[in-house]
């Protein structure tokens, strides 16, 4: 089948297939005059390069991962692949817990800015968002980590 044709079954943009090819991901066949041919079993294999993008996954990473995939009954590239993903999955916990950190920061400064519009404002409560359950006060840690860059 030709780009447009993978590209309409897939759901995914001919210019996301040219970039798979660059990548490693995804082989064509080339016709005389230079158009891309796609078996039937690249309909299958684009799905699961987007199910691995949308776990996270970079094009780099997806390539080490693939192999598993084209070579199903070796053991050291099954193992090659469980470590990837085991890798990917921590570099994104790791991820969401610096996101935690940033957020309990910015509830600290957003705490803080609401006891002082509090003290500067007459109105008792000058919160214009009626939230029922506002943010609690976090308390600071007393000695706060250093990050680095």
């Amino acid at each position: 089948m030709r780009i447009g044709e993978l590209s309409r079954r897939t759901g995914v943009s001919p210019r996301s297939l040219r970039y798979y090819e660059e990548q490693g991901l995804l082989a064509s066949s080339r016709s005389d005059a230079g158009q891309r041919h796609y078996a039937e079993a690249a309909v299958q294999r684009v799905s699961l390069i987007r199910q691995l993008f949308d776990a996270g996954m970079s094009s780099r990473v997806i390539a080490t991962v693939l192999p598993c995939v084209d070579v199903p009954d070796d053991l050291d590239v099954a193992e090659e692949t469980y470590t990837a993903m085991v890798r990917e999955r921590d570099r994104i916990d790791a991820d969401i817990a610096h996101l935690i950190q940033t957020r309990d920061a910015l509830d600290v400064l957003i705490a803080a800015n609401s006891r002082h519009r509090a003290k500067l404002s007459p109105d008792p409560d000058p919160d214009p968002d009626p939230d029922p359950d506002p943010v609690p006060d976090p308390v600071p840690d007393p000695e706060p980590a250093v990050r680095s860059a």
